[in-house]
């Protein structure tokens, strides 16, 4: 592994001892493949921060955990990256724990580890779970705030929220759908990732509340618990699909679209309109492609900036200021895709 950090850096990024970063960096036997993987994400971390770790100024480690699709993850962490210049002249460093799926125990536990390890704060995209609500409180009895990220857990006592209005983001997207289908017949396939997730679950309510308002005859089929990954997104389209033949658009709240679009496509049939979430690279390729209608999207570096603001504000470094507001809702087509972070 070649770098060029010290041995306790690396072992502040990866959270580990000094001695066991020693002993990953000398090929040591007796290392387990996940601790090896960890030093390794932690030099590549640090590599991609250097510029900002040149800056002077009071230094915060801030941990990310994010449980969503790759796609959605990788999207985080570059426009994290790309924020931590503006934070000047504080230094933001940060750490990352990513998971497309899995149990809940073990986000708790990740949760549970940086409790112990410590941090200035911790970014979370998480499902709103009692073990997750009561990780959280935990993390703010050690002094350790909490920022969630996308979707809320307003009861588990976290600092603050960061992300769109989800129950506008949902009224929206109804508005957009009943304004591009004009009055032509078909119903509508609603797809969710998870029911766990709080802020798909108001998308939901607001695009049904709308819908219900503006379009009562349309009927509207959910399907969830692919968890936004196309391999298990594929199957539950093409089951809607072969249950009701007058699907004849999608509202996309948790993902999963190329494989939503590919299950049309298998079977012949057309979507006249398609409405999703978040500009990642699947999204803009169907977008730029014209299989997409529009992209409901958020400034997430905006967000992420925010998040490390709260942080700050709350570890004394920054004056206090009311929470942040939500973030504005952008209706993205082919013609106004906003240019990427830097």
């Amino acid at each position: 592994m070649a770098h060029e950090f010290k041995v306790r850096e690396i072992a502040v990024q990866a959270g580990l001892s000094k001695a066991t970063v020693d002993r990953v960096l000398h090929n040591r036997a007796g290392v387990r493949a996940d601790t090896v993987r960890l030093v390794e994400q932690a030099i590549a971390d640090l590599d991609r921060q250097r510029t900002q770790l040149r800056l002077g100024g009071r230094t915060f480690m801030v941990d990310v955990v994010v449980q969503a699709p790759a796609r959605f993850s990788s999207a985080v962490r570059t426009a994290l990256e790309a924020e931590l210049p503006s934070l000047a002249p504080a230094v933001v460093r940060s750490r990352f724990c990513f998971r497309e799926s899995g149990p809940v125990s073990e986000l708790v536990a990740a949760l549970d580890r940086i409790g112990r390890r410590g941090s200035h704060g911790v970014v979370l995209k998480a499902p709103d779970a009692p073990e997750v609500t009561a990780a959280v409180a935990r993390l703010g009895r050690a002094g350790i705030p909490v920022v969630t990220l996308v979707t809320d857990l307003p009861g588990s006592g976290r600092l603050a929220y960061v992300g769109m209005d989800n129950r506008a983001a949902g009224a929206t997207a109804a508005y957009l759908l009943g304004q591009w289908l004009d009055g032509r017949p078909g119903n509508v396939l609603v797809t969710v990732s998870s029911s766990a997730f709080r802020g798909e679950e108001e998308r939901e309510m607001g695009f049904r509340a709308a819908m219900r308002t503006a379009q009562p005859a349309r009927a509207l089929v959910e399907i969830t618990g692919s968890e936004g990954l196309d391999s298990a997104q594929r199957d539950l389209v093409l089951d809607a699909l072969a249950r009701d033949r007058d699907l004849a658009a999608v509202y996309s709240i948790g993902g999963g679209n190329l494989a939503t679009v590919g299950a049309f496509d298998a079977v012949g049939r057309r979507c006249a309109v398609f409405i999703a979430h978040d500009l990642d690279e699947d999204n803009l390729r169907l977008l730029h492609g014209g299989r997409l209608s529009a992209v409901l999207h958020h400034d997430l570096g905006r967000d992420l900036r925010e998040a490390c603001r709260v942080i700050m504000q709350a570890q004394g470094a920054l004056p206090h200021r009311p929470p942040p507001w939500p973030s504005t809702i952008q209706v993205v087509t082919p013609f106004n895709v906003p240019a990427p972070p830097d």
